[in-house]
């Protein structure tokens, strides 16, 4: 059994800054995982974007806390805790943190079979 904390070292020396606008983590990724990409959480600041970007994994944010606008190819909508959003492969998405707080989600990816 393999248990991460969001704050081991493991985790905290992944940190990266996410598609311009997130400073995120990988939790559990390729190094540990067979079958799914990566598990990471993200953590995006008031007024902050992830860019708009085309990955080529299906997609699922969950936000955990705050508020955002969620972009799926040509369709946009609010988000906050507790909704998860399914992003196909080769969609363009883009997170806007349009909140007061961080927005803080988990992102989990999955390769395309």
């Amino acid at each position: 059994m393999i248990v991460r904390h969001v704050n081991d070292k493991e985790v905290l020396d992944t940190t990266y800054l996410a598609h311009g606008g997130a400073i995120a983590q990988m939790i559990l990724d390729r190094r540990i995982l067979k079958e799914i990409g990566f598990l990471a959480i993200a953590r995006l600041a008031p007024g902050k974007e992830i860019e708009g970007h085309i990955d080529p994994m299906e997609e699922i944010y969950f936000v955990l806390s705050g508020s955002g606008e969620m972009r799926v190819d040509d369709e946009t909508r609010q988000v906050g805790p507790g909704d998860a959003t399914w992003i196909p492969v080769g969609s363009l998405h883009a997170l806007k943190n349009n909140g007061d707080e961080d927005c803080v989600v988990l992102v989990i990816a999955s390769p395309n079979w």
